[in-house]
């Protein structure tokens, strides 16, 4: 495909996806994640073909333009769609597969200072919500959705809707995903919910061997008081008779 009919399917994605869009022109002028796609394919071309520190300096000035940082080196597909832009990453060993949506704030980083493959895999036709984190060298199959503000730091199945920090399935092929054990969910508010159930299930122990130890006494006093009263009944009828 040739460098205009790229430009035409970058712009027919856009208007598809995104009901504000009404013309082409205004695509082209008023829509800075397509800038930065377009910029991109440039600096990469720039980047595999070693010239890195032209690359880079172009990608900081699309920086500094549209708000959108994406490594020379990394790789993107057809027809990704960068909607509102600002603040998005994409880092250098990153791959982002065709028909992609990321929103504001989206990061596709690495979690350490490792060399080789240490960002993200997007694979086709992904939904990224604003703010979401994808990091390290985990993948995201294929037709899957990351909620907004979402940290993901483990492999997403194709066609599941991740959410949470860090994210866990709530979806998957169309059918919700029930959440039965607090270990499924590697969260703080989870291992603060896992630590308190495992505490009332000791008190729970401990309260069962007391009661095994106090219903006897219990059935024991109960006895005693009774007879003590039986007998208190007895000696005020032996009063009352002698009183006769």
């Amino acid at each position: 495909m040739n460098i205009l009919a790229r430009i035409q399917d970058d712009i027919a994605s856009v208007m598809e996806r995104d009901p504000a869009a009404r013309t082409w022109l205004e695509v082209v002028l008023c829509y800075p994640g397509v800038w930065a796609v377009w910029i991109h394919r440039i600096t990469h071309w720039m980047w595999k073909r070693r010239l890195r520190l032209a690359a880079r300096l172009l990608s900081q000035i699309c920086r500094f333009t549209t708000g959108v940082d994406i490594h020379p080196g990394a790789t993107i597909g057809r027809r990704l769609f960068i909607d509102h832009a600002t603040g998005v990453v994409i880092g250098e060993t990153a791959i982002v597969g065709d028909d992609v949506t990321m929103y504001q704030g989206v990061t596709l980083g690495g979690t350490g200072k490792q060399h080789g493959k240490r960002h993200p895999t997007i694979c086709d036709r992904v939904f990224i919500g604003n703010n979401a984190n994808v990091l390290g060298n985990v993948t995201v199959g294929e037709n899957s959705r990351v909620g907004a503000g979402s940290v993901v730091l483990s492999d997403v199945p194709p066609n599941s809707t991740v959410v949470g920090v860090p994210a866990h399935i709530v979806y998957r092929n169309g059918q919700r995903v029930l959440i039965t054990d607090p270990h499924d969910v590697k969260d703080p508010l989870s291992d603060a919910l896992i630590a308190l159930s495992d505490r009332v299930e000791e008190m729970e122990g401990r309260l069962g061997t007391h009661e095994r130890w106090i219903n006897p006494l219990a059935a024991e006093a109960t006895e005693r008081e009774a007879y003590r009263i039986e007998l208190e009944q007895r000696r005020a009828y032996v009063e009352m008779g002698e009183g006769i």
